[in-house]
């Protein structure tokens, strides 16, 4: 299953041709070498990572790339990256437009949180 997840995602990455696939290209290898543990899917037509359940999503939409972290609420965010759905009960998004950068280090740290999160309810 994960690497037919895998191969979709490559595909949908692919099939962008824009600015979009890149930056997805690039935060799915942060994503990805934050923890070992952590399993590609492909769920809601999206690339999305586990760890003991849903970790974060990221999606390409018209105007930008969104990541969303699922327990984004209860993470500590020192590096403020969390920019969307504030106001949501569980969720926190980073929206990443055209010529934004990604603080890398400060993206694995959430990325470890959020499975530590997830890896303390078991």
């Amino acid at each position: 299953m994960a690497s037919d997840a895998s191969g979709r995602i490559d595909q949908h990455i692919m099939s962008l041709g824009d600015w979009r696939g890149e930056m997805m290209s690039k935060l799915r290898k942060v994503i990805t070498s934050a923890d070992s543990s952590l399993t590609e899917e492909w769920k809601w037509e999206t690339p999305v990572f586990s760890s003991n359940g849903n970790v974060v999503a990221m999606g390409a939409f018209k105007e930008g790339v969104k990541i969303n972290f699922f327990k984004g609420a209860s993470l500590p965010d020192p590096h403020h990256l969390f920019n969307g759905g504030l106001d949501a009960k569980t969720s926190r998004t980073i929206d990443l437009k055209k010529g934004d950068r990604v603080n890398e280090p400060a993206l694995k740290e959430l990325v470890r949180a959020a499975v530590a999160k997830n890896s303390a309810r078991r």
